[in-house]
């Protein structure tokens, strides 16, 4: 299947996205944004004709004014460039969310939206939606999945099953990589395993538990909402420690 990369190469002033921002444009779906409102309508729209005229290349400058219907005042120019599949997005990260039950879903949902390469685990097939954007993981021990994840990812556990979060949290702190830990529950629930892995000489420090960024209810769209909120400002914390 063909798409359209629809790529921002040039700015001035007041933009909606920075140089290097990509979008992917399919016949009937869309990847990434690069600001959304009618910049990108009109650039979807242009990247539709080019799929269906067989044209590769094509680069337009769009100043971001009254005859677009956009106050920015600046202007972008969009470089479009006919590719086979879509790429991972720049700056993606790597998240590994544990449990399909019904936080999890909302969670996966929301981080399937956002530049990261999201790997979800657990159990039970049956729990997975039909469709999803990411690599499901079946696994009856699903914290061996902790052994295969790449080094610096993020990682979320909310599994049905408190003594499987403990196993995952465990194996995941003794990696000594991970960016963040984050594990849905209580304070006592977060105590308890605290407690079980100062025993055992395990270092909790990095553990976030009870995780969100904000108690917004116990709805489990508001908890994924809040879980998200939080992994996200992490990450923002941590990649300008790093620069």
């Amino acid at each position: 299947m063909s798409y359209i990369e629809v790529r921002v190469v040039e700015t001035r002033g007041s933009v909606p996205r920075d140089s290097g921002t990509r979008m992917w444009v399919g016949e009937s779906e869309t990847r990434g944004t690069i600001g959304g409102g009618n910049l990108e309508y009109a650039a979807v729209k242009m990247a539709r004709e080019m799929l269906a005229s067989g044209e590769a290349a094509r680069r337009h400058k769009f100043v971001l004014g009254d005859s677009l219907g956009q106050c920015c005042g600046g202007n972008t120019t969009l470089a479009f460039t006919r590719v086979e599949e879509i790429e991972t997005e720049e700056n993606a990260f790597d998240v590994l969310l544990f449990g399909a039950g019904h936080v999890g879903k909302e969670v996966a949902r929301i981080l399937e939206r956002l530049p990261c390469r999201l790997t979800w685990v657990d159990a039970r097939p049956e729990q997975f939606p039909a469709e999803t954007k990411a690599r499901v993981v079946i696994e009856d021990e699903p914290v061996f999945a902790v052994d295969e994840a790449p080094a610096g990812a993020f990682y979320l556990v909310m599994t049905h099953s408190h003594a499987l979060d403990f196993e995952i949290i465990e194996r995941v702190l003794k990696r000594t990589d991970a960016r963040f830990v984050g594990m849905i529950g209580s304070e006592t629930k977060a105590a308890k395993l605290r407690s079980r892995l100062d025993a055992r000489g395990v270092d909790a420090s990095r553990l976030v538990s009870p995780i969100g960024l904000f108690k917004g209810g116990k709805h489990p769209v508001e908890v994924a909402v809040s879980a998200v909120a939080q992994l996200l400002k992490e990450r923002r914390t941590i990649t300008a420690e790093e620069r």
